[in-house]
C-alpha cells in the first residue's frame, strides 16, 4: 500500500503510469455512466468523442467479448465531475450514436457477481419418511 500511496502523491513524471480509474477512486468525484444499446461499430474513440462534448471524459470504454473481442453493445464513460457526467445523461440518452438509439444512466455498482452455485456432481437423493 506505501509503494501504492508513493506512485500517487510521489513523482509528478511518472503520474502517468497510473491508470486513471485509480486516480478516480482516490479523488472520489468522478461519476461513471452505463451506456446501453451501442452499436456493434462504435469504437471507445467515438464513443470518448461523442461523449467528451459534455464535460471531462476520464474513461469511455466498451465491453467486449472475451473469445471473439466484439462488442456486446454496451460501454461505460467515467465523467470527472457528477455535473458533467447529469449533462451527458439529459442530453445524450435517446439520441442516436452510429445508427443506433443509446440509452444512458448511471452506473450501478457491481453486487452480486456469484449468481446460481455450479453444480459439483449429482444432486444427493431425496429420502422419503
Amino acid at each position: 500500500m506505501a509503494a501504492l500511496r508513493r506512485l500517487i502523491t510521489g513523482n509528478p513524471k511518472h503520474s502517468s503510469l497510473i491508470p486513471p480509474t485509480l486516480l478516480i477512486c482516490r479523488r472520489g468525484i468522478a461519476s461513471k455512466l452505463f451506456v446501453g444499446g451501442l452499436s456493434f461499430f462504435t469504437t471507445e474513440k467515438g464513443l470518448l468523442d461523442a461523449f467528451s462534448q459534455y464535460g471531462q471524459v476520464m474513461e469511455a470504454k466498451i465491453v467486449t467479448d472475451r473469445v471473439s473481442g466484439k462488442s456486446k453493445g454496451f460501454g461505460f464513460v467515467t465523467y470527472a465531475s457528477e455535473d458533467e457526467a447529469e449533462k451527458a445523461i439529459t442530453r445524450m440518452d435517446g439520441k442516436a450514436l452510429n445508427g443506433r438509439v443509446i440509452f444512458v444512466d448511471y452506473a450501478k455498482p457491481i453486487s452480486n457477481l456469484g449468481g446460481s452455485p455450479i453444480a459439483r456432481g449429482p444432486p444427493d437423493p431425496i429420502t422419503k419418511n
